[in-house]
């Protein structure tokens, strides 16, 4: 079954409203008589009647009015120089909050005066007003992101345990000790075999993140063993990389069940391409991590690991980390010096 877009009404259907309406036909008759759904005509009566009254004119007028409103919701932001200055910092260097964050803060601090949802923030950004602060944001994007389908193809992993048959328990969250890891690469131009591992757990979203020398699929495994130590960890995702045929190396090294997602399925490991995307902020594409030291690797770290995240109630990872029991290691408490 294609799900049907909604289509609004037109003013022919409004003035056919109105004459209906006029000779005392019930809701449910109007919607069958225009081939509507009768929650479509309620709303539409109840929204756009004037002083209790619905005409077809002014219903026309008012929905108008309502949807060019819609449009500049963004314009709370410009109109408002404390919430604009406010979001700017928080934006910016060197404390990297997202959309989500500023505005799950100021929903739970009522006492600054003014609050603002993340769509708001997101529209203001991508117009004209707040285009030069779009730079501020993991993407670095200045529009919305088209979706595309995903592709299908095979790709072949000795020993490889596909995603089905990992706990059900680290699907929905509910369980600590689950994570997923990933790599992000030097750029083709520089011609560096350098390259990033990340590692994040599902549940706290605690990152952690090494640099390697290559990605050969030995010096890759033994990053990711470095990365699982100290952690309580029951399980390891990640993706169809050839860095990873030597997966059967970590899981003798560290006793933890290494899961494969399905190719070209990245949203199945969500959570680390997403830590991708924020150490992305600090290392673009573009970066040749040979020139890049763990040193500033740590601190980025310790940024991302340290605010207040949107998905687990504004805490940071570091202390849900510690409230779950999953951080054995403290030393990621600690501020690391460049």
């Amino acid at each position: 079954m294609t799900k049907k877009n909604y289509v609004g009404l037109s003013s022919a259907e409004r003035s056919e409203i109105q004459i209906l309406k006029n000779k005392g036909y019930s809701l449910r008759k109007i919607a069958d008589v225009l081939g509507r759904s009768p929650n479509t005509i309620s709303r539409e009566i109840k929204v756009n009647s004037v002083a209790g009254e619905y005409v077809a004119s002014k219903a026309k007028a008012k929905s108008r009015v309502s949807r060019r409103s819609r449009r500049y919701q963004w314009q709370k932001i410009e109109q408002n120089n404390e919430l604009r200055s406010f979001i700017i910092d928080k934006l910016s260097p060197p404390n990297h909050w997202s959309p989500h964050e500023i505005s799950g803060f100021l929903k739970r601090n009522p006492s600054l005066g003014f609050c603002v949802s993340s769509k708001q923030i997101y529209a203001w950004l991508y117009s004209s007003r707040g285009q030069r602060y779009c730079t501020y944001l993991y993407s670095q994007r200045y529009r919305p992101k088209k979706r595309r389908k995903n592709k299908t193809q095979r790709v072949m992993i000795p020993e490889r345990t596909g995603i089905e048959q990992r706990p059900l328990a680290a699907l929905d969250r509910c369980e600590s000790g689950h994570a997923e890891y990933d790599s992000v690469v030097s750029s083709k131009r520089s011609g560096s075999t350098a390259a990033l591992a990340v590692l994040q757990e599902r549940t706290t979203r605690l990152v952690r993140a090494k640099l390697v020398p290559s990605l050969k699929p030995g010096h890759y495994a033994e990053t990711i063993v470095e990365l699982a130590n100290n952690l309580q960890l029951r399980s390891l995702t990640t993706d169809n990389g050839i860095e990873n045929k030597k997966h059967t190396l970590t899981t003798q090294k560290t006793g933890i069940p290494v899961f494969f997602t399905d190719p070209y399925a990245s949203w199945q490991k969500g959570g680390v391409e997403h830590a991708n995307k924020m150490l992305r902020r600090y290392f673009p594409k573009g970066t040749n991590f040979s020139t890049v030291t763990q040193a500033e690797i740590d601190a980025a770290l310790w940024t991302i690991n340290n605010k207040p995240r949107q998905c687990l109630g504004f805490k940071s990872a570091v202390q849900c980390a510690v409230e779950k029991g999953l951080l054995l290691d403290p030393s990621v408490l600690l501020m690391p010096t460049i």
